[in-house]
């Protein structure tokens, strides 16, 4: 996949178009699910769970929904009250294990207080995890073994790297955030990238000097603009996973990254916008492993 970017207007930085891969991923998904059928397959078919309203949530299913058609797959939609119990929805991620019209399974997240999340990703079969984040998938991950189902975010993370970066070998990437959604995986990507890579959390020190080591920044913390363009070294490609709606003061709001964008596009080689960056890769990955999925589970079929 070659490079998608443009250079910044206000600085020295390239964005990366994660927005305008996405979309061109998807296309490609969209004709290899195609071929799929030609060959006398099914179509391949993504099951998204929703439990209780909260309105992001809502959001992103829906999304979810219109991307999944958009490539070409068929989209199974499971809204659930926010009253119901795990035995209820365990019993549901059991169906969906059994249904072979379903290639890919998502629950998506936070769960209403009375549900165990680790529970109920564990009960996705490995097979059918498009999310990557049971802990078969993350194991095989960790050994680095082929067969696994990478975490999406960190996935398209490490495809908007490989659109600058052809050969990352030897390169100090510092990942910033140790969660198991994106650091810790992110970092596994790395290194199978052959990179140095270091994790820092909340309780790293010095966490600015190591940030301005890094060739490679990715940082995945929740904290809105909590990296200055004074930890970025000169040059260096950084990935913001972060998307916050904060204040202005005129009392309107806007989305902002877990880095001070406006500081750090002028000292950074290459950098991700938020909103257009890592969000869209996301999804675009969400349907690369579902149909990945698909295709193992139907060769395994004929095989």
């Amino acid at each position: 996949m070659t490079a998608s970017s443009t250079v910044h207007a206000g600085g020295k930085a390239e964005l990366i178009d994660g927005k305008a891969m996405a979309a061109r991923m998807t296309d490609e998904i969209r004709g290899q699910v195609e071929q799929l059928v030609e060959k006398g397959h099914e179509l391949p078919g993504l099951a998204v769970v929703l439990v209780g309203n909260d309105p992001a949530s809502e959001v992103y299913v829906k999304n979810k929904a219109i991307q999944t058609h958009r490539a070409g797959m068929k989209s199974f939609m499971h809204m659930m009250p926010e009253s119901t119990s795990q035995e209820e929805l365990l019993a549901l991620i059991s169906e969906l294990n059994a249904n072979p019209k379903v290639d890919g399974i998502l629950v998506q997240l936070p769960l209403p207080p009375q549900i165990d999340a680790a529970i109920v990703t564990n009960a996705i079969h490995p097979d059918k995890d498009v999310d990557g984040l049971g802990e078969v998938n993350t194991g095989r991950l960790a050994l680095g073994m082929e067969n696994g189902i990478v975490p999406c975010t960190p996935l398209g993370c490490l495809k908007l790297l490989q659109s600058v970066h052809a050969d990352m070998t030897g390169m100090k990437a510092v990942v910033i955030g140790a969660s198991n959604l994106v650091g810790k995986p992110m970092a596994q990507l790395l290194l199978k990238a052959n990179c140095t890579v270091t994790i820092a959390h909340i309780h790293t020190r010095n966490i600015e000097a190591l940030a301005r080591e890094a060739d490679i920044i990715v940082v995945a913390t929740g904290k809105a603009e909590l990296v200055k363009g004074s930890w970025i070294k000169p040059g260096a490609t950084v990935i913001d996973v972060g998307i916050t709606r904060v204040q202005t003061p005129e009392g309107k709001s806007r989305l902002v990254g877990d880095v001070v964008f406006e500081e750090a596009s002028k000292i950074a080689g290459h950098i991700t916008p938020v909103p257009g960056g890592v969000g869209p890769m996301t999804i675009a990955c969400l349907l690369y492993n579902t149909f990945q999925a698909a295709s193992r589970r139907r060769a395994s079929i004929e095989g």
